[in-house]
């Protein structure tokens, strides 16, 4: 299997003929490659939360059909008004209590997905820092 062509390779040949005094554009470059890849694995997170956010909904779609196909046959001809009303109650608030559970649930795989893309660019930022901080340092002769 051949490795893909580093498109940083090229990019510094063509940064080092600009050499400026005091500034390793190497390190530069180095910098700029860490920061594609934090990007870069900060939106793969991100999709990922977001696919298994549309499978959740996929899921709850499919479980409130099935619920819904249930509860219709349970309307059987025959069925007095009293107990129509007390099943349809007793139906609606259990939807209603599914229906909050389920965005809760939705709500915190959001969340969970925003913050570990988040975690990936702050980490990558304090290095940022850490690395412009060395890059200003005096170099000792």
């Amino acid at each position: 299997m051949t490795t893909p062509p580093n498109p940083f390779a090229d990019f510094s040949k063509m940064l080092e003929q600009f050499k400026l005094p005091g500034v390793d554009m190497t390190t530069v470059i180095e910098a700029r490659r860490k920061d594609i890849e934090a990007l870069t694995e900060a939106n793969k997170l991100a999709y990922e939360g977001l696919q298994a956010l549309v499978q959740k909904q996929t899921e709850i779609f499919n479980k409130t059909m099935q619920e819904l196909q249930a509860a219709a046959q349970q309307f059987k001809p025959g069925t007095t008004p009293a107990e129509a009303m007390t099943k349809q109650g007793e139906f609606v608030q259990q939807s209603l209590h599914q229906a909050l559970e389920n965005m809760r649930a939705l709500a915190e795989m959001a969340q969970k997905s925003q913050a570990e893309a988040l975690a990936v660019i702050s980490k990558r930022a304090e290095q940022n820092v850490k690395e412009a901080g060395e890059m200003l340092k005096p170099k000792s002769k």
